[in-house]
């Protein structure tokens, strides 16, 4: 009977220790388990800080970038401005010209003037003739004895002689400058001025004209007069 409750003692200590040691067990796997919870949080909340980080400069980049278009869009909007403005001023002939074209020089054809009689001039009609010739064979910009050509220009014969907006041609040789777009058309227009019978026209009148080869750098003055606008209307 004693080997029999001392069977059951061991038999009870047994399971008591058993009891513990799984207990003692779980409590580690608890513990375990919430460590690596603490962990896993830990890490997740640096990712989210590093990604918040990551996202704000991002962002600041946007931003800077941003800023930075509108700030080139308004200069190249100011550049595209002046570039226009620039180029209507010399299409309208108040900017000084330069670039590739021709001279054009007229002189007196002194043998076939008389002595007593009157000094020959250039009619407005063959100016005319000439500037529209030019005009039509690529050129860009002309002046006539330093005198720039415009739409508004008005080339008369007043007084006995031939007035570009009221300045006299007077002096001899004169020289007629043109300038073109490149050095193609400046090619193309001096071929053309070889065989064009324009040179008849100046002959019949007195004068003689020489054409140069195309130039790299012609230079054409600005218009010197005033442009007057006498009506004006609302476009709708």
């Amino acid at each position: 009977m004693a080997k029999i409750e001392k069977k059951g003692f061991i038999f009870i200590c047994f399971l008591f220790g058993v009891m513990i040691a799984i207990q003692i067990n779980s409590l580690k796997q608890e513990t375990e388990i919430e460590s690596r919870s603490t962990w896993q949080l830990r890490e997740n909340l640096t990712n989210a800080m590093k990604t918040e980080t990551k996202l704000l400069q991002e962002i600041q980049e946007i931003d800077e970038l941003i800023a930075q278009y509108e700030t080139e869009k308004v200069q190249s909007g100011k550049t595209i401005l002046t570039d226009t403005l620039k180029e209507l001023r010399l299409e309208a002939g108040l900017e000084e010209w330069e670039g590739p074209g021709i001279t054009i020089t007229v002189t007196r054809a002194e043998e076939f003037i008389v002595a007593g009689d009157s000094d020959p001039y250039i009619s407005p009609s063959v100016l005319h003739k000439l500037i529209n010739e030019l005009n039509r064979y690529g050129a860009q910009a002309i002046s006539i004895g330093e005198q720039r050509i415009t739409p508004y220009s008005t080339i008369r014969f007043i007084e006995g002689e031939t007035k570009i907006d009221g300045y006299p041609l007077r002096d001899f040789p004169l020289h007629i400058k043109v300038i073109t777009e490149d050095e193609e058309t400046a090619e193309k227009l001096y071929n053309y001025m070889q065989v064009s019978t324009i040179a008849d026209d100046f002959f019949i009148e007195r004068f003689r004209i020489s054409i140069s080869e195309p130039k790299q750098n012609i230079v054409i003055p600005a218009y010197n007069g005033d442009f007057k606008i006498k009506t004006m209307e609302i476009v709708n």
